[in-house]
């Protein structure tokens, strides 16, 4: 059975919370501390944030079944709900995340290919994002897909500030 994507409404709100909760733990806490993720996963991933983010009509969670298993998710903002930019002609991928499992099979291509197809069917002239620094995976396939740099930010993980490199791609 082929990889599906459902688009998430507020009734799916504990499921999303624990997937990001999920893919967020598998790939960062290896590379930071304890501490540092305990707090970012209470704060990111707080019913209260994960409510507001669901019903705010600029932002899209779409979540990734496999059959019946649920295995990674999408988040795109439009306009105000951007993170950075806030620019009304271009469509930020905030979030993709896969289970470990899962990775390898394409399944982020499947995500990627839905926020493009977002994108392009509101017209946007571009799409955004940020990416850490040190994840050269989604570096790497940001870059295949056509997207390059053209900024710095950073981002608070808990006591320790890491830099994010923003990359884009004209549509």
């Amino acid at each position: 059975m082929p990889i599906q994507l459902i688009q998430a409404t507020i009734n799916d709100l504990e499921t999303v919370r624990q997937i990001g909760i999920d893919t967020f733990y598998e790939s960062f806490a290896s590379v930071n501390t304890e501490e540092n993720m305990a707090h970012y996963l209470k704060t990111g991933f707080s019913v209260e944030k994960v409510a507001s983010e669901l019903s705010n009509a600029d932002s899209e969670f779409h979540l990734a079944y496999d059959g019946d298993q649920l295995i990674g998710y999408l988040k795109v903002n439009h306009g105000s709900a951007q993170s950075e930019l806030k620019d009304d002609t271009a469509l930020e991928i905030e979030r993709i995340y896969v289970l470990r499992a899962w990775q390898g099979q394409k399944v982020g291509q499947l995500f990627y290919n839905k926020a493009i197809d977002i994108a392009r069917e509101r017209r946007y002239a571009y799409v955004w994002l940020g990416v850490w620094e040190e994840n050269e995976n989604a570096i790497g396939f940001y870059k295949r897909n056509g997207f390059v740099e053209f900024d710095k930010h950073l981002f608070t993980l808990g006591d320790d500030i890491q830099t994010d490199i923003m990359m884009r791609k004209e549509l």
